[in-house]
């Protein structure tokens, strides 16, 4: 009991300083500073938002479509990233946008309409014992 009473402090010391020097340490392995005042939720959320933004636009413009109509083009797969990582917050959110509004991802809404009105078709035409296709729909006569 006695050894615990005197070890006690030194330990605490100990676990003070190991914990203040592997924080920091990490602060500048990272390759950033000590933060002086506290980073908001929101400001790292946003942050987060266009690294990961970043990302999804090398890794589409890494599919191999792509990089050779950039290579047809004459572009350099180096200055294209080069060019992705100089883009602004808002940059980045406008060509987000409009690659969202693009034609390439037109149609598919009216594709799953299509698909959905033909599944309403066949599920009243079971219930009006025209067809049976599904087993879960019964019957109404």
């Amino acid at each position: 009991m006695d050894v615990r009473k005197t070890l006690r402090r030194p330990v605490a010391l100990f676990m003070i300083v190991l914990m203040s020097l592997t924080t920091t340490g990490m602060a500048f392995a990272q390759g950033g500073t000590v933060p002086t005042e506290p980073v908001s939720t929101a400001e790292v959320l946003q942050s987060e938002q266009i690294r990961v933004d970043r990302a999804e636009l090398k890794a589409m413009l890494a599919t191999g479509e792509v990089q050779e109509k950039l290579a047809s083009l004459g572009v350099d797969p180096g200055q294209v990233e080069e060019r992705i990582d100089s883009l602004t917050a808002e940059e980045l959110s406008e060509f987000n946008q409009a690659l969202d509004e693009s034609p390439a991802g037109a149609g598919v809404g009216s594709v799953v309409g299509i698909i959905v009105l033909f599944l309403l078709v066949f599920i009243i035409t079971d219930m009006l014992c025209a067809t049976d296709i599904y087993s879960f729909v019964n019957c109404v006569n």
